[in-house]
């Protein structure tokens, strides 16, 4: 379910202190219920699982990563390290010195930190420089779950106009879906039936 962005400027999240220059562009829910400490649970599942987005998003992606190849957005001079600087070069010694977290497998998103409550990917190409923040968010009850946001610093005009055309294909199939497969894999890795 998608969330009002209130839902992660408003919390105390570190990330905060590092992305001033970046705009939210969406926040999700995580179908995810947890106890206090399962982020590191949801982290490994998110860095190891390779596959199950819809027929949809699979051929959204294709054509991304073709259209990339075609126009270069994506060659490694585009890159974190490269065009742009590593979100990791900005971070407070405790953040730098501790656990980094996994990279992802299945999308280019390489680990910035992790932390109890946090964990923050980046990626990066012509087009703009994206963080995935992962906020394990307490439910009033006792339980947890997570919350994804995407944080986005668009490459110029270009860039701009790129993430206005890709938003409602994000928003309407390519999130849901992401939402769906991570809810997926966090009952199967559980052993909780899924919705009827």
């Amino acid at each position: 379910m998608r969330l009002p962005d209130t839902a992660h400027t408003t919390r105390p999240w570190r990330i905060h202190a590092l992305t001033g220059d970046f705009r939210v562009e969406d926040v999700w829910a995580l179908p995810t219920p947890g106890g206090p400490g399962d982020l590191t649970l949801l982290v490994r599942q998110m860095s190891t699982r390779e596959g199950g987005f819809s027929g949809a998003a699979r051929a959204l992606f294709a054509l991304r990563w073709r259209i990339g190849r075609l126009y270069g957005w994506d060659g490694p001079r585009t890159g974190v390290g490269a065009r742009v600087r590593s979100l990791r070069e900005r971070l407070p010694a405790d953040l730098r010195d501790g656990d980094r977290g996994p990279d992802l497998r299945a999308v280019p998103l390489t680990s910035v930190f992790l932390t109890g409550d946090e964990w923050v990917t980046e990626t990066a190409n012509r087009t703009v420089h994206t963080i995935m923040h992962i906020g394990w968010v307490p439910d009033g009850s006792g339980g947890h779950s997570a919350q994804m946001a995407v944080l986005v610093k668009p490459n110029g005009l270009f860039g701009t106009a790129y993430m206005a055309a890709i938003r409602p294909f994000r928003h309407l199939i390519v999130d849901p879906a992401l939402v769906r497969l991570i809810g997926r894999g966090w009952r199967d890795r559980s052993g909780e039936p899924g919705p009827a």
